[in-house]
């Protein structure tokens, strides 16, 4: 039975109330879930060596309750299916370029089977994680959808939990997962998930059963039909991180990782062990790679997922549409004629008389055209 006092009993209050009132859940699973929050904010405090020394334990644990209980909403707003996909795509981002062996170059394709099986093992560590500190039984399995809400914030939280390193370092728990589960791959035998997720105690080995498996498979990572954004946003993720590790711009790779999780930028120069000055420099250097990937080398790709292809005048409005074309040459206006055809570049460049490589140029031209004038269009509406 909860052991509540004074300080935590408005808490508890505060989660409960919330719960009720933003969710379909029932009372006894509204109640579960306030209670269940509240033991994680009160053990976080008393073990925080900062939060004691703050001289305010109780101000950090309502903060703390605060921020938990709106990423349990976040993902019961979402539902099931979509928090688990929005769940999947950050955990994929994050562990993407972690998931290869030694010295082997995978591309996007080749690597896609190895974070499904990297991830299915980790939802389980979460979930065995996830009983240890909730001091639930071991055959606990979330089900209802306030339960599993819970159950992937929790995930999320603890995927991106930081693990002190030697030299005043640190790296996310997840990273370090898929680091060990990449060394231990076999050449040409399936994975022992067990061994990938080398955290997992004594106590929850009985937990990994069959039964409780299958039913979160089922529940978090089953394979259905993704929405067409969230399977395009997957893979502009990935083929622009492979685009930057073929450049050898490893850097600007580690940069964007850390900025799709979101990290405040002093915590980015923390990570990155950069001076302010380094890190402006390193975001430049990004920019530059960035426009270069989205104007020209997946174009199609990246102009499909923001919903701006060709199909749809490269997502101008009727009047911008217009506008644009007044601006452009013949040349220009042959250029998109053809290229509305679907011809490729080599057929283009045969009919107008020029080279590829002119070709591309003129249509990155073209393409950061239709690029300023959203842009224009997006701050006139926005400033």
């Amino acid at each position: 039975m909860r052991e509540t006092c004074q300080s935590v009993e408005p808490i508890f209050q505060l989660l409960l109330s919330e719960l009720k009132v933003s969710t379909n859940a029932s009372e006894q699973h509204c109640w579960d879930v306030a209670d269940r929050l509240l033991k994680e904010v009160t053990r976080i405090c008393v073990e925080s060596k900062r939060i004691q020394a703050s001289g305010d334990p109780e101000s950090w644990a309502f903060t703390l309750a605060k921020h938990r209980l709106q990423q349990c909403l976040h993902y019961s707003k979402l539902g099931s299916r979509r928090g688990r996909i929005e769940l999947h795509s950050t955990l994929s981002a994050i562990v993407y370029r972690y998931i290869t062996p030694l010295q082997t170059q995978f591309s996007y394709q080749a690597r896609l089977p190895l974070i499904e099986d990297f991830l299915q093992g980790f939802y389980m560590e979460a979930l065995n994680a996830f009983r240890r500190e909730a001091q639930l039984l071991p055959s606990y399995t979330p089900s209802a959808p306030l339960q599993l809400a819970e159950y992937m914030a929790f995930t999320e939280r603890y995927a991106k939990r930081r693990i002190p390193l030697p030299g005043n370092r640190s790296q996310q728990l997840i990273i370090l997962r898929a680091q060990t589960f990449s060394q231990q791959q076999p050449s040409e035998t399936p994975v022992d998930i067990e061994q990938a997720a080398e955290g997992m105690s004594s106590e929850a080995d009985g937990a990994w059963n069959a039964a409780s498996m299958q039913q979160v498979r089922e529940q978090m990572v089953a394979q259905e039909p993704e929405p067409v954004e969230d399977t395009l946003r997957h893979t502009v993720i990935a083929e622009l991180i492979s685009y930057l590790d073929e450049r050898k711009q490893n850097d600007c790779a580690d940069y964007f990782v850390l900025r799709l999780q979101d990290l405040p930028t002093s915590e980015i120069e923390n990570i990155l062990r950069l001076t302010p000055r380094q890190r402006d420099y390193l975001q430049q250097r990004f920019k530059y790679h960035l426009v270069r990937f989205a104007l020209s080398h997946r174009w199609e790709l990246v102009h499909q997922w923001l919903e701006a292809d060709l199909d749809r005048n490269l997502g101008l409005a009727p009047q911008q549409w217009q506008a644009f074309q007044v601006q452009l040459d013949e040349s220009q206006k042959a250029l998109l004629a053809l290229k509305q055809q679907k011809l490729t570049d080599t057929a283009i460049a045969q009919a107008l008389g020029f080279t590829t490589t002119q070709i591309q140029k003129q249509w990155f031209k073209l393409l950061e055209q239709a690029w300023e004038i959203r842009n224009d269009f997006w701050e006139m509406q926005n400033g």
